[in-house]
């Protein structure tokens, strides 16, 4: 079993900034693409951006810009750089990655999600 935890979040200002942090443990014998995805209230979760195991990157529109995303291999985490932050960002953001367990076996993980809230 992989676990995802997720850390970062909370409630900033419009323009502040913030660094969401998720770091997986567990049975792991590779990673694959990580990625960060976010729901707001009624709305359908959407990916907001996704790092290869080889460091390439892809960004929603809305973020381009403004949100970063980088991994350390060595230590199975996934970072989120979020800058000049809008109010329509708050969402509950959750993390996302294939992991391949020692035995071969490749299974898709989420996050618990962590809330994001800008105010304006």
């Amino acid at each position: 079993q992989v676990q995802l935890v997720e850390s970062g979040g909370g409630l900033v200002q419009a323009g502040g900034s913030l660094r969401l942090s998720c770091a997986a443990s567990g049975s792991i014998f590779s990673i694959f693409a990580m990625g960060w995805y976010r729901q707001a209230p009624g709305k359908q979760r959407d990916l907001v951006a996704r790092i290869t195991s080889d460091g390439t990157t892809n960004y929603a529109d809305s973020v381009k810009g403004r949100f970063t995303i980088s991994r350390d291999n060595a230590k199975n985490t996934v970072y989120l750089q979020m800058n000049s932050l809008k109010p329509e960002d708050t969402a509950v953001y959750y993390c996302n990655t294939g992991v391949e367990n020692p035995k071969s076996q490749y299974a898709l993980y989420w996050g618990q999600g962590t809330q994001v809230t800008v105010s304006s």
